[in-house]
């Protein structure tokens, strides 16, 4: 069935009607936990403060304690004075000789002692958290490179959900995998808490990165196929990703009252719970069980849909359909799919390493956070009036080009007015929200019917790719703390200018075959028609 039959003879459920806000708000609600459990790491992996640990058995004199740890010139504070080593200490059996002669460290010349790596241990500041699971575990120092790993392994798991949950989507539907996904994540995000070592805790990450982007992926178009033309703009720019938002800024506030890793991650868990009724109320897609031939199903769907409306629902509603002689006017030789993957990797990369640098900011860890969530309201709501009123091209380019510009000032901003750097990069950071939530959409209106959550799922996995490489942009800033923002900023502003080679699909409907997807114009005037029986069609 084209789209232009199906919405044609759907039409009489209404737009903006019990049913569609019904789904709508439903749909939403299921996206909450990707908000807040999808960028947990910043607190769950954050590195606070630390020294080497100076053992009572050393025996060292309270002044030789305070003296133990060398100054480490690669790092300065605010006041420019060299910051106290966080991985060497002076070689204790030196010290203990020094307080055994009764020797203070003014007595000796300290700079010239030699240094040894921190044999004990580490004392780990904790005014901001209890716990994260770089204390759990010391992944500092020699082994700081797993912190960054950690990150890239979620996303490997959100890579590997990408890819999967396409599949089992268009095989199984839209309904089982989307509720299938939200239980996996939430299921191993609960025995994640229970992880003896790091490598157990990543492989649990791993699981619940599949989960999450499978459930977000599958009722991103669950929403795109069940909802009337206008709310699904509405839904696929504004719906989701504001409710998104809203579960991102709930992300600190839990944070901020569970400051251990274990408490934030079953705090972030349980809350999931309240989703689980939600399987009685959401439906499956009528799109796709036609697509599967199963006609009667997507019937009693719609009749339901027109009950809840208070609607008389026609006593044939797909019984026949209208197929039409295809005219192309021109075709695209650009292939769509290596264009909407390339968006999606810079923009995932732009995304994810702002979101994930907010604990690097100067100032609260917990404000910056909640300011980078509190930022992506308005610009979802800016993506949805621009994904209204004007082509997707320009959206996209715009949003980009805005994004990368903010990003390539901050190098040129003095290091006392760090406050001015960090609304350039909220401004970088509304650009690049705006990019994210607009090539979603535009990649969905793109693809046909019956490939577009396995497209969509696609291209979300070639863009896990850019959310993988993400933290190590931001680990980048250890050798030039400007660093990340110029490869970002660079990166987005080429994305922008390349985004333009995408064919326009504003003013046009959703796709049926893979000949419309690659056509400019979809929809003909006065084509000729024939009436044909619907399960010959869909046979």
């Amino acid at each position: 069935m084209s789209q232009y039959d199906y919405d044609k003879s759907t039409a009489f459920l209404g737009e903006w009607e019990s049913y569609q806000w019904r789904v709508l708000l439903l749909l939403s609600l299921t996206i909450v936990p990707s908000g807040f459990t999808g960028l947990s790491i910043v607190f769950l992996g954050d590195t606070p403060a630390h020294r080497c640990h100076i053992p009572a058995a050393a025996n060292l004199s309270a002044a030789w304690v305070n003296i133990s740890i060398p100054p480490e010139p690669e790092r300065t504070g605010e006041s420019g004075a060299a910051e106290p080593s966080q991985c060497a200490r002076y070689k204790l059996h030196a010290l203990r000789e020094f307080t055994e002669r009764g020797l203070e460290p003014g007595d000796v010349n300290v700079s010239g002692l030699e240094t040894e790596p921190c044999l004990d241990g580490w004392d780990y500041d904790t005014s901001v958290y209890t716990s994260t699971i770089i204390t759990e575990w010391d992944l500092v120092c020699d082994d700081s490179w797993k912190n960054p790993l950690t990150s890239s392994i979620n996303f490997c798991g959100v890579l590997a959900g990408s890819f999967v949950s396409g599949q089992l989507s268009d095989r199984f539907g839209r309904k089982v995998v989307l509720f299938a996904s939200l239980a996996l994540s939430n299921v191993t995000s609960f025995l994640q808490i229970f992880s003896p070592s790091w490598p157990v805790f990543c492989a649990f990450y791993f699981v619940i990165g599949m989960g999450r982007i499978s459930s977000y992926v599958t009722a991103f178009v669950l929403g795109m196929e069940v909802l009337s033309p206008r709310v699904r703009t509405a839904f696929s720019t504004a719906g989701v990703c504001l409710f998104f938002a809203a579960g991102y800024m709930l992300l600190p506030l839990f944070a901020f009252f569970l400051r251990d890793w274990k408490n934030l991650l079953l705090g972030l868990t349980l809350p999931s719970l309240a989703l689980v009724p939600l399987w009685w109320y959401v439906p499956e897609s009528p799109r796709w069980l036609l697509s599967q031939g199963r006609i009667q199903e997507a019937e009693v769907l719609i009749e339901k849909a027109a009950k809840i409306n208070k609607m008389d629902a026609p006593q044939i509603i797909f019984k026949s359909l209208q197929v039409k002689n295809d005219i192309r006017l021109k075709t695209h030789d650009i292939i769509i799919d290596t264009w909407c993957c390339t968006c999606m990797n810079s923009v995932t990369i732009a995304y994810y390493g702002l979101s994930l640098n907010t604990s690097n900011l100067h100032g609260d860890v917990y404000f910056n956070c909640f300011l980078s969530a509190l930022v992506e309201v308005p610009a979802y709501v800016l993506s949805w009036v621009m994904f209204h009123w004007c082509p997707r091209r320009l959206c996209l380019s715009s949003s980009l080009v805005l994004c990368g510009g903010f990003l390539l000032l901050i190098p040129f901003i003095p290091q006392n007015l760090t406050s001015f750097a960090v609304a350039l990069e909220m401004l970088g950071k509304f650009g690049v929200t705006t990019a994210f939530t607009i090539i979603y959409a535009f990649t969905a209106e793109l693809y046909p019917t019956v490939l577009r959550n396995t497209a969509l799922a696609t291209c979300s996995m070639a863009a896990r790719l850019g959310s993988i490489i993400a933290p190590y942009f931001i680990y980048l800033g250890r050798f030039w703390v400007s660093l990340p923002y110029v490869l970002m900023g660079a990166l987005t502003v080429l994305t922008g200018a390349l985004s333009l080679l995408l064919p326009e699909s504003r003013g046009l409907p959703l796709p049926e075959t893979v000949g419309q997807m690659q056509s400019e114009v979809r929809v003909q005037p006065q084509p000729k028609v024939k009436t044909v029986d619907l399960s010959l069609v869909l046979s």
